[in-house]
């Protein structure tokens, strides 16, 4: 039967990405063949060894998760979400200031360095286009700072887990409205809409804003200088330390699954920011087994 480059490609990485067959003594020296009626593809020691590099630092990072989250294992409810937030909180703390830096490396274009990604309309934009003036971009809070009143303080108002890039008209536009659907879509960023008590983002990021929402209610709890942010399952929460709506929030989280940028998100937070982590991009099931 004849087969295409594609598929014999695909089955050479099937053979060894899947299988993990042990090669040959030959193979191992030599690389090895796929042989086809028409062409022959070979397979050289160094790319199988570049493979196996790769599975076992994919291992690795899974085990170190694994390891930063045994304290949860085995949990549901609120004895979840407390082990939860006994892991997460204290973590290391920005100012204000220091969290533009930041955001332009957890929020960088992965197809131009140079450029941040904006979080609502999905806008690649000069890292150096940061302010307050139309057209360039700010720090959106996505758990909106006036809910708890904790402002723009570290804590809350600091913690890159819920702060994002994004366009400062569009940010405005959103405010400190609760998110829920429906609205009028709003021209600026096509794809968002609003109205008078609730704000839709993008289908691409709502799974996004919502586990950093998940994250800002299990991360502060109260037992702390910070308010003990709740989510609820309304809109108009004003001042109130709360934030909706919940039932839409998980809807949106099981529509729009954890993405790449958003565990290479997390990573940088963890690895050089702040020192923790989003349990609901390592482990989206959790959301579920706490507010299910």
């Amino acid at each position: 039967m004849k087969r295409t480059l594609f598929g014999t490609v695909a089955a050479g990485i099937m053979i060894f990405g899947t299988f993990a067959a042990p090669l040959p003594p030959a193979a191992n020296a030599q690389g090895f063949n796929l042989s086809e009626p028409s062409q022959t593809i070979t397979f050289s020691p160094l790319q199988l060894q570049n493979e196996t590099s790769a599975q076992q630092t994919q291992t690795a990072a899974t085990s170190q998760i694994d390891s930063y989250y045994q304290s949860a294992a085995g949990k549901s409810g609120p004895a979840l979400k407390k082990a939860l937030h006994d892991i997460i909180d204290d973590h290391t703390q920005l100012s204000y200031s220091q969290v533009w830096e930041a955001l332009k490396k957890t929020d960088e274009d992965p197809n131009n360095p140079n450029n941040v990604l904006l979080l609502y309309s999905g806008v690649s934009r000069s890292k150096q286009s940061n302010g307050g003036n139309v057209g360039q971009w700010n720090r959106e809070h996505v758990w909106a700072k006036s809910h708890g009143n904790f402002g723009t303080s570290q804590g809350p108002g600091t913690d890159l887990h819920h702060l994002r890039a994004a366009d400062v008209q569009t940010n405005s536009t959103r405010g400190n409205l609760d998110f829920d659907t429906g609205g009028n879509e709003y021209k600026g960023a096509p794809g968002n809409f609003y109205d008078s008590d609730s704000f839709e983002p993008h289908s691409r990021v709502k799974g996004d804003v919502a586990r950093m929402l998940f994250y800002m209610a299990v991360r502060y709890e109260g037992d702390d200088r910070f308010p003990d942010l709740e989510l609820n399952d309304k809109v108009n929460n004003g001042s109130s330390p709360l934030h909706g709506k919940m039932s839409v929030l998980l809807k949106w989280h099981k529509q729009d699954p954890v993405d790449q940028i958003e565990r290479n998100r997390n990573e940088i937070i963890y690895q050089t920011y702040q020192h923790n982590r989003n349990p609901f991009i390592d482990h989206p099931e959790w959301a579920s087994e706490i507010w299910e």
